[in-house]
């Protein structure tokens, strides 16, 4: 068994996309037309990630301060400080793994919660 593709509820295409392409790195896939917006990313050995601009179900509700808390997809990334260091300059708040590994979780423009460990 393994994951095909994970999808996240997002809100707005283009703040979405800048955010995944420019600041994460993340690269499109073909995408077929499936009546609502939205875009595919390869993240690599056939697994995707798709972004869904559709109405959100959990819009009002309370999500805990640290991610490690909250549902959240893992990605695995060579260089932790890099990634640290870009978000850093981007703006984008993230915390540290409280288990004392070496990954960071952040927030998508909607809230959707990314974790990234260092694996070498």
């Amino acid at each position: 068994m393994r994951l095909l593709h994970a999808s996240l509820i997002i809100s707005d295409l283009t703040v979405a996309t800048q955010f995944y392409e420019e600041t994460l790195g993340f690269q499109r896939d073909v995408r077929p037309d499936l009546g609502f917006i939205g875009v595919f990313y390869q993240l690599g050995g056939g697994q995707q990630l798709h972004l869904m601009q559709v109405d959100n179900p959990y819009q009002d509700c309370t999500r805990p301060a640290h991610g490690g808390r909250d549902h959240h997809l893992a990605f695995a990334v060579d260089d932790i400080q890099n990634l640290a260091e870009k978000l850093e300059k981007s703006g984008i708040d993230f915390t540290r793994s409280q288990s004392g590994r070496a990954a960071i979780f952040c927030r998508d423009p909607d809230g959707n919660v990314l974790e990234f460990s260092q694996v070498i």
